[in-house]
């Protein structure tokens, strides 16, 4: 019964063809932007850091600077993507409650956990599926580049923070959506939720550069942290291969000076409460959030499969069976009664 629930919702959410199309193109169009528009910014941008240390650039070292901002963008954009998507793909399960296919559930011998179960693993699955498509992407950009530098070690830990960061932003977007009751309201939960958070997550800029109060609101976002891992998964190796040549090759002597000045400016690592978080603690507050929100859709999963309607019935007919109790002429109604003015309902 789960994995036919679960098939049901990938048939009904690949059958659409426009939201198909939209939920794929989220992550190209933002990836079209940065190359035509904001790539030229964030080079010059590093640039002006290379002049300002007195370091003249040749071809080599333009590669590596190329190569190191086209990773902190790309792993930015992955990581913005799996909330995006995952947001957009709630969509299936607020049509089902808006056009009442929850009913037919409902009156289904359908376990409620099955139910709740597909519509979660549906989300995960079609997240993955597009990230995985989006990263394919990038490999091929930094190929046509002639800037790949990821190994087999890096490639794998990069699917590996982009599964995790799947399960993280699944279980996030899936609590938000379950109190969501219209088309309506989750359009405009998409719009506004998904043009504010690539902004709180460090995706489009670093964090040092947002005021303090939002800093501070953004530690407590769980794609802060996936979005600072893809970064350190994607630019580790480039970085390191950067450090090589401006160190051993270029022999500069404010070499390391330029590596620390970089990566500060990228957002390498993040500082909150002045307190630097490096991969090990990134990767813990990411798992606490993920149980933390494990927990609250166990304790909320039932607003998924959630009748819209119902309540009010049932309000509506005790109240009926109040004032019938109070009329001077006539009795309370039975249960047999109500039960059967509600099946005519």
């Amino acid at each position: 019964m789960f994995f036919q629930l679960t098939r049901r919702h990938l048939l009904v959410f690949f059958k659409n063809k426009v939201r198909l199309l939209y939920t794929l193109l989220v992550p190209v169009i933002i990836f079209a932007v940065y190359i035509f528009f904001l790539r030229n910014l964030e080079l010059s941008t590093v640039e002006n850091t290379l002049y300002r240390m007195g370091i003249e650039p040749n071809e080599q070292l333009n590669k590596y600077i190329g190569t190191l901002v086209d990773s902190w963008m790309l792993s930015g954009i992955a990581a913005l993507s799996t909330i995006t998507v995952s947001l957009q793909t709630n969509t299936v399960f607020v049509e089902d409650k808006q056009s009442g296919v929850n009913r037919d559930f409902a009156s289904a011998p359908i376990k409620r956990g099955a139910l709740i179960g597909s519509y979660v693993i549906f989300n995960f699955l079609v997240t993955l599926l597009v990230c995985v498509v989006y990263l394919i992407i990038c490999c091929v950009y930094l190929a046509c580049m002639q800037e790949f530098f990821l190994d087999v070690l890096d490639f794998f830990t990069v699917f590996g923070v982009t599964l995790y960061a799947t399960i993280s932003s699944t279980l996030m977007t899936v609590f938000i959506c379950a109190f969501i009751k219209t088309e309506g309201t989750m359009a405009s939960l998409v719009a506004v939720f998904s043009t504010a958070v690539g902004f709180l997550i460090g995706a489009y800029m670093p964090l040092g550069m947002l005021p303090n109060w939002v800093q501070t609101l953004c530690a407590f976002i769980p794609g802060t942290y996936a979005c600072a891992l893809l970064r350190y998964s994607f630019m580790a190796t480039p970085i390191a291969e950067l450090e090589h040549y401006v160190v051993e090759v270029m022999q500069l002597v404010n070499g390391q000076e330029l590596i620390a000045e970089l990566t500060g400016s990228f957002g390498y690592n993040l500082e909150f409460f002045a307190v630097t978080v490096g991969p090990a603690y990134q990767t813990l507050a990411l798992t606490v959030f993920n149980i933390v929100f494990l927990v609250l859709n166990i304790f909320s999963g039932k607003k998924l499969a959630d009748v819209l309607g119902v309540g009010k019935k049932r309000r509506k007919m005790r109240a009926q069976a109040a004032e019938a109790a109070h009329a001077p002429d006539g009795a309370a109604p039975s249960a047999e009664e109500v039960r059967d003015e509600r099946r005519n309902e």
